[in-house]
């Protein structure tokens, strides 16, 4: 038999101990057997000592001893009467019970495998008794406590299993958490790639074909009228002007996904609903500030790195505001005048000492990274705050002409 609880077998494949220990107890149990038929007086006892044995070898081998309760208790129940004929035509019996302990302890739920292995005991002292031993104290203490010795085994054992099973658990949750850790960092840092590539593409590619653009449309007035140069120019002006469109496309494509489903606008206001998850996920903002949204003036529509760059620093506002700032209420605020689109976010949380802001050691979008974003775009960053007076952050990016 498994010397692992058969009831509740584990999915995995038997260590080299278990099946150790398993090789042990078909062996010990072998050997008492060979000794109870070699001790009994008469054909019957060796007989009986033969097919206990044979009942034995059939649980080792039936599946269902091994996965069902009921089965095993059935099993034992037949094991258990075999035992106790023999031991009724031969004292040397007695010590089959050594194993019949630990097979019962394993087999059994503990409720009813300590009764069992206690009348197992009575029986082997009983039958000592019976076949005529001169009674003294080890005819007592024996049975017992081997009994003893067999409990405390084999609880032991199941004690150190369940904690093993546990730290097993717990290391295969922790190499969980790490892969999914890793691959939320690979997406934020694809999405930082990606933002990347789209201020570069916006502020070279696309600024360089529109330069090209109108070069080639004043050289195009500049000519004469009907110069076969015109042709060519205006062929090289639709080229760049498709080129154009593309670079914007790409562009486009490599947007932040939030911006994906629709405008700045609409991306700002999920971000204020409850539940919402600020830089893929660095919070859960349950329990935190109420967070309100408003748009001032008319909307227009906005380049690209606009865009990101402006909803990039409010969700970092708002996620300094919920790690740092213990603000109850929080509010964000679009605004398009006629040269400039301005965001403010400001809540009623401890506030700070600016001054005192130092750069981010892991890089990430602390106040200097917002600053940076809205300087590339030409516009203003500034913060307003003071211990105990809430914080206002606000950055102003100039329209571009046509806007």
């Amino acid at each position: 038999m498994d010397p692992q609880p058969s009831p509740h077998p584990s999915r995995r494949p038997p260590t080299p101990v278990l099946r150790a220990l398993r090789l042990c107890l078909h062996l010990l149990m072998a050997g008492l057997l060979v000794l109870a038929a070699a001790g009994a007086d008469s054909a019957a006892g060796s007989a009986l000592a033969v097919v206990t044995g044979a009942v034995y070898a059939a649980g080792s081998y039936l599946p269902s001893v091994r996965s069902s309760q009921r089965a095993a208790a059935v099993w034992l129940a037949v094991l258990g009467a075999s035992w106790l004929a023999l031991l009724w035509l031969t004292p040397e019996a007695l010590w089959v019970a050594f194993p019949l302990y630990f097979l019962q302890l394993h087999l059994l739920p503990v409720r009813w495998s300590l009764p069992v292995v206690a009348l197992t005991a009575g029986a082997a002292i009983l039958s000592f008794v019976g076949h005529g031993a001169a009674l003294n104290p080890g005819v007592f203490i024996g049975p017992l406590l081997g009994g003893a010795v067999a409990v405390a085994t084999v609880l032991g054992y199941q004690a150190l299993y369940r904690e093993s099973e546990r730290r097993r658990r717990l290391i295969e949750e922790l190499i969980a958490t790490r892969a999914e850790l890793a691959a939320a960092e690979r997406h934020a840092g694809t999405l930082a790639e990606r933002e990347r590539l789209a201020r570069e593409i916006h502020d070279t590619l696309a600024q360089g074909l529109s330069s090209i653009q109108l070069l080639l449309r004043a050289a195009e007035r500049a000519l004469p009228p009907g110069s076969p140069a015109a042709g060519h120019i205006d062929r090289a002006r639709q080229a760049a002007q498709d080129n154009l469109a593309e670079a914007r496309r790409f562009v486009r494509a490599l947007s932040p996904p939030d911006l994906e489903h629709g405008s700045l606008a609409a991306a700002l206001e999920r971000l204020c609903e409850p539940g919402a998850a600020p830089e893929s996920g660095v919070y859960e903002r349950s329990g935190g500030p109420r967070v309100r949204f408003s748009v001032s003036g008319t909307p227009v529509e906005l380049p690209t790195p606009y865009e990101v760059a402006l909803l990039r620093i409010a969700q970092s506002a708002l996620a300094n505001t919920v790690r740092h700032a213990g603000a109850s209420r929080a509010e964000i605020t679009l605004s398009f005048m006629d040269a400039s689109v301005t965001l403010d976010v400001v809540d009623d949380g401890e506030g700070f000492e600016p001054a005192s802001v130092r750069p981010s050691s892991d890089g990430g979008f602390g106040l200097p990274a917002m600053r940076s974003r809205a300087e590339s775009l030409g516009g203003m960053f500034t913060v307003e705050s003071a211990p105990g007076q809430g914080t206002a952050v606000a950055v102003s990016l100039p329209l571009p002409a046509g806007a």
